[in-house]
């Protein structure tokens, strides 16, 4: 086995051992202090959120410019002026910060300001973490990162709520361990940096000057820059404003929703990574009939799945919260399952819309389509939020609606462009088995055990579905579930 695949092998194993301590975490351990865990919610997305103002873009840079630096011997000189750069970027961003609400005082009772001595330490670290682990994936290694980047945020949380509602330690000595955490992983990526290779500080400028390389560099990262943020504020002002306008209490329920969901994203892990050369040849070759009939076929399987998923999911749950605590607040906030569910299986129905775009020469549309996506997402939550009193499920309304504009904005560009379409009528079929499913599960009678239904009703769905998929040949479970297929799993 090759680097790569030794990698991936490894990265995949991390990934789902992280997926799974974060489900089960948010299942039977953050429940028992709904508004700790929201408090927790709220820090990570929030310094999350002004992440990309600091890094702007320069992370990327040290992936797109290393073939260029590395050949010139400067790699490590541009590396260190890039965490200079984030340094020079946080001071400037820090003074603002403090600016902002020194002239505008009303704003002081945001939770932003009375939670900035953790904010903004987070985003400091989490910045130069980002630069230093985008510069390691150079070197063709991305467990470590992996480890740093994915585990470690959950360990932090999970570490954090247990030594608080557990073991009785006050809120600043918890909080002190969050940061401790995210620190240790700045320190991980550091020292993994020297032992790929010993990291050798150069602050020369002389390098980016010539033949004016300095604005070469900025453009790059002023399109990283816009990018990223309008990914972030997308995919993290749900928790922000969750926060900042309705509790952490709430925050924390929303926040246990999401977990649950993201079994439905199960089919996606690393399927990206695999299809990622074959789209791109596809584009290069001109093959959009082709790239059209994969597109096609990777759209199904994610949908099917996905939705199989969530079907059980959705006759499961209101039994689930049987067993976690606080469960009768949980079954009373379902109605965010059904709404960003519906939301998260049409985003799996569109398959690598956004990725197909990005690997075209029309790489910047994405730019525009994920500000987009971030101003509306941003947009409806606050009308939701002032004109409604709807509360959590006003958000995920606002959330699913956004994200259904963007990945139709997606569909529409990518037909035009290269008359590709991800939908089918199989589809259709896929939901219609599925409606039929989770309609008899539901008008099925219930055992006076929460357990069996907990088992039963997903099984009914199951069945309605594989007898269903059987006789219709929508996709093709026989070819997937078989033993030499599961062998074949174990061979790396």
């Amino acid at each position: 086995m090759n680097v790569v695949s030794r990698q991936g092998f490894k990265y995949s194993l991390i990934g789902y051992f992280g997926f799974l301590l974060g489900t089960l975490s948010a299942l039977f351990v953050f429940p028992q202090d709904m508004v700790f865990y929201g408090k927790l919610r709220y820090i990570l997305p929030a310094a999350e959120m002004m992440l990309p103002i600091v890094v702007f873009g320069l992370s990327f840079s040290n992936v797109k410019f290393f073939i260029k630096t590395q050949k010139d011997g400067k790699h490590q000189n541009f590396l260190t002026l890039s965490l200079l750069g984030v340094l020079v970027n946080f001071c400037i961003f820090i003074i603002l910060f403090f600016l902002f609400f020194h002239f505008f005082p009303q704003f002081k009772d945001a939770k932003l300001y009375q939670l900035k001595y953790l904010v903004l330490p987070l985003i400091l670290i989490l910045a130069l973490s980002a630069v230093l682990n985008k510069y390691i994936s150079n070197f063709k290694r991305i467990v470590v990162p992996n480890i740093f980047e994915n585990l470690v945020p959950k360990l932090a949380n999970l570490g954090t709520f247990c030594l608080f509602v557990f073991l009785g330690v006050s809120g600043q000595g918890s909080f002190g361990f969050l940061i401790g955490m995210f620190f240790l992983a700045l320190v991980g990526y550091g020292l993994y940096a020297n032992s790929l290779e010993k990291l050798k500080p150069d602050f020369s400028t002389s390098y980016l000057k010539k033949d004016g390389f300095y604005k070469t560099v900025l453009g790059y990262s002023l399109f990283g820059f816009l990018g990223n943020i309008g990914n972030y504020i997308a995919f993290r002002v749900d928790n922000f404003m969750i926060g900042e306008f309705l509790s952490f209490e709430e925050n924390g329920a929303y926040s246990i929703m999401l977990s649950v969901l993201s079994f439905i994203m199960i089919p996606q892990m690393g399927l990206f990574n695999i299809s990622a050369p074959l789209i791109n040849k596809a584009i290069e070759a001109n093959d959009f009939e082709g790239l059209n009939t994969f597109h096609k076929r990777t759209s199904l399987g994610l949908f099917f799945l996905g939705a199989v998923l969530f079907s059980c999911i959705l006759v499961g749950f209101p039994h689930l919260t049987n067993f976690i605590a606080n469960g009768e607040a949980l079954r009373e906030a379902s109605p965010v399952i059904w709404i960003l569910g519906s939301a998260m299986i049409f985003d799996l129905a569109t398959g690598f819309n956004g990725h197909i775009i990005s690997l075209s020469k029309y790489y910047r549309f994405t730019i525009v389509v994920m500000l987009f996506l971030a101003l509306t997402t941003i947009g409806l939550n606050l009308v939701f939020l002032k004109t409604t009193d709807l509360g959590i499920i006003g958000i995920a309304l606002a959330t699913a609606i956004s994200l259904t504009l963007f990945n139709g904005i997606k569909i529409a560009f990518n037909y035009w462009k290269f008359k590709v379409f991800p939908i089918s009528i199989e589809m259709v079929y896929t939901s219609i088995l599925c409606t039929l499913g989770i309609t008899l599960s539901i008008i099925l009678p219930q055992s006076t055990y929460a357990l069996i239904n907990l088992f039963y009703k997903p099984l009914v769905v199951l069945a309605v579905v594989g007898i269903g998929n059987h006789f219709m040949g929508i996709y093709p479970l026989d070819k997937y579930l078989n033993w030499s297929f599961f062998k074949s799993l174990l061979k790396f």
